[in-house]
């Protein structure tokens, strides 16, 4: 009896075992993609998967007009945001959310949505909405056949998030803060306080020359880096800054002892540069 029902366990495990190991992996339909690019100081991570066209009518018939969409396939694209953001000037607080859409012929309709476990739009509930956008819809001249979300337009503050599948192209706007984090840090340890490393100062001058903030600082601050420890890009920045407040003699001079440190380290771009920035002078 002891013996029989062993086998009958043990048959049932190697059946177990056999069904387990018999799995086919084939190509997915909708293959996922994870991406993540930082804007600004903020680091944003998207999470989709991919369906493509395959012969099918997409807006109007697979994916209908006027009805919660995924944005996608399988479960639900989601954004993560490591700071707080804007979106088409609304704000939102940094954090994971999932981005439903309502697909039209003319305009879409953008849900942030605080609720990222669902599978796809199953079980979506308009109390979850953060907000909602309007965007415009754009007719392509060719078809996209596989969908396809992507980072736009980036710099030093935002990007535009573009959505296109079939021929249609919808987008929206991220922005994100960066000068009152920058000028904070620069608060803390240039202007309240003396730091020691001389990088700092070129730092801190280098935001002001790239902002259009006060450059008679940001000159008094590269010009304690160069002092400190010369490097051929802080003199570089010097003559620009320089340049800007019509200082032409002393911007030449920096230049050119820039480009003298530049040939000395073999590096053409820094020569290139400053030759540049002498003859824009001249």
């Amino acid at each position: 009896m002891f013996t029989k029902y062993f086998l009958s366990l043990t048959t049932c495990f190697a059946l177990f075992i056999t069904i387990a190991e018999a799995q086919i992996q084939m190509p997915q339909a909708s293959p996922p993609s994870k991406t993540t690019q930082l804007v600004g100081l903020t680091q944003i991570s998207l999470e989709y998967s991919r369906p493509s066209v395959r012969d099918r009518k997409i807006f109007g018939t697979l994916v209908p007009y006027g009805e919660v969409w995924r944005t996608g396939a399988n479960s639900a694209t989601t954004f993560e945001f490591s700071t707080d953001v804007s979106i088409e000037g609304r704000s939102l607080p940094a954090g994971k959310y999932a981005l439903y859409s309502i697909p039209g012929s003319s305009t879409w309709t953008l849900i942030f949505y605080r609720n990222t476990s669902l599978w796809g739009a199953i079980g979506y509930d308009p109390k979850d909405d953060v907000f909602r956008i309007q965007v415009p819809r754009r007719k392509l001249k060719s078809s996209v056949e596989t969908f396809e979300i992507g980072f736009n337009n980036i710099t030093d503050t935002g990007t535009t998030i573009r959505l296109q599948w079939e021929k249609s192209e919808v987008s929206f706007r991220i922005e994100t803060e960066v000068d009152a984090i920058v000028m904070k840090q620069i608060e803390d340890q240039v202007i309240n306080k003396t730091p020691s490393n001389p990088g700092v100062y070129f730092q801190a001058a280098t935001y002001y020359f790239n902002t259009g903030k006060d450059l008679s600082k940001a000159l008094e601050w590269v010009t304690k880096s160069v002092e400190a420890d010369p490097k051929y890009w802080t003199i570089h920045l010097k003559a620009k800054i320089e340049q800007k407040l019509g200082l032409n003699d002393a911007a030449i001079k920096s230049a050119q002892t820039s480009m003298e440190m530049a040939r000395k380290e073999n590096n053409p771009d820094y020569i290139r540069l400053n030759e540049q920035l002498i003859k824009s002078i001249k």
